[in-house]
């Protein structure tokens, strides 16, 4: 039986370049790393849990995939820019072929934002991934949920509510057969961390949230530390052909879009005069920002469709509640 230094040894050791600001990584009781002057360090830890976020039989490489991708949204909602990663990895058994699709998919990810692997753990036990991401930011430029203020415009990245489709999908076996099932699946596990676009909204964005409990909820964050209110357009929620299509029904896909979690696209806030500077930021990393509401000072979310007031009485995802866990 392969030892825990050895899977170690065989499956994360030496499998990226080392950073220059890395002093020491694994192989020792800590890792050592060297801070740039006039930085600050952005430290994020998330777990995914086989149960709760995802099938225990799913494939390892969307796991890995998912497991990081959560970690680095939550550096990009801070503007930071990804450095280091800790891995604590609970195996139920040692299943080589299952640990080399992980870690294939684990390091393809971190390699693509340069983020390097200093140290973690394996364990025996429920089948668990625990990740403590750190990155860097300036001094004072890190991007926080409480600087939103009355009239400044509402925006989200990319589109929403295909996470949850995808969920449905995998929870549902009989729906592979939709349209589109495969594409939301997919949207699902494979997110894509809006990493570039959080260092762009530096000195731009006035708040910023990434979207892991839901729009709904997310956005209550930043109404919540900025002590103000929101107005919602639901015509201008970015809604994908695939998620309309699979769901066929336009209020059910836009109230998909708000309460949607595991997203991983961002929500922020900016000064109108900002506008035009978010949309360019738009255009030169290719990724579609939609403007989707302002900042109110009334302290709750209005949602309206072009002008009608709306009631729906939505939440967002809790893991703790939601009858959707995986």
């Amino acid at each position: 039986m392969t030892s825990e230094f050895g899977l170690i040894e065989r499956y994360f050791v030496g499998r990226q370049p080392s950073r220059p600001d890395v002093v020491l990584a694994a192989g020792d009781d800590c890792a050592l790393v060297e801070v740039p002057a006039g930085y600050q360090v952005a430290i994020s830890t998330d777990s995914v849990v086989a149960g709760t976020h995802f099938l225990a039989n799913a494939d390892p490489a969307a796991i890995a995939h998912k497991a990081l991708a959560s970690n680095l949204s939550d550096l990009a909602a801070m503007g930071a820019t990804p450095a280091w990663v800790s891995l604590a990895l609970t195996l139920p058994n040692v299943d080589e072929a299952w640990l080399s699709r992980f870690c294939d998919a684990f390091f393809a990810l971190a390699d693509q934002h340069q983020l390097q692997l200093i140290g973690g753990d394996t364990t025996k036990g429920p089948l668990a991934i625990t990740l403590t991401v750190q990155g860097l930011v300036p001094v004072g430029q890190a991007l926080r949920r409480s600087g939103a203020s009355v009239g400044d415009g509402i925006y989200v990245t990319g589109s929403l509510g295909e996470a949850k489709a995808g969920l449905d999908v995998i929870l549902h076996p009989d729906q592979h057969r939709e349209t589109e099932a495969q594409t939301l699946v997919d949207a699902h596990y494979f997110s894509e961390p809006r990493v570039a676009i959080g260092q762009a909204l530096r000195g731009l964005a006035s708040a910023a949230i990434d979207i892991s409990d839901g729009l709904i909820a997310d956005l209550g964050h930043i109404l919540e530390r900025s002590q103000c209110g929101a107005k919602i357009n639901i015509s201008q929620l970015p809604i994908s052909a695939s998620l309309a299509q699979f769901l066929r029904e336009r209020s059910r896909a836009l109230q998909y879009a708000l309460t949607s979690g595991e997203e991983y696209e961002l929500c922020f806030t900016a000064a109108a005069d900002h506008d035009t500077a978010v949309m360019a930021i738009a255009q030169s990393l290719s990724v579609p920002i939609t403007r989707i509401g302002e900042i109110t000072q009334t302290g709750q979310i209005e949602l309206h469709d072009d002008g009608a007031a709306l009631d729906w009485q939505l939440t967002g995802f809790d893991h703790f509640k939601d009858e959707n866990n995986e």
